[in-house]
């Protein structure tokens, strides 16, 4: 099977996996190496996230989740980034 590459779009970018009491991070793009963190789900853990998130000079976050756990994250991260659900 050949392999198909696309062009890179986004430059730095954070894929988040939303669970009840723990959101996964992992960051990858130009410049940066890749990384995977757990951050915790309530405000000031959001606020630790935003700011790994910025001096990694990420500027788009997609997320997955099951249910409704993802609107906290979103509604904490959307004045920071641009967000893909």
């Amino acid at each position: 099977m050949a392999t198909v590459e696309f062009p890179q779009l986004i430059e730095r970018g954070c894929g988040l996996d939303v669970h009840r009491d723990t959101v996964v991070a992992s960051i990858a793009g130009i410049g940066i190496q890749e990384e995977t963190q757990t951050f915790g789900t309530f405000t000031p853990d959001l606020e630790q996230l935003i700011g790994w998130l910025q001096n990694h000079g990420v500027t788009h976050v997609a997320m997955e989740s099951t249910g409704v756990y993802w609107k906290p994250v979103y509604y904490v991260l959307e004045g920071y980034f641009e967000l893909l659900v």
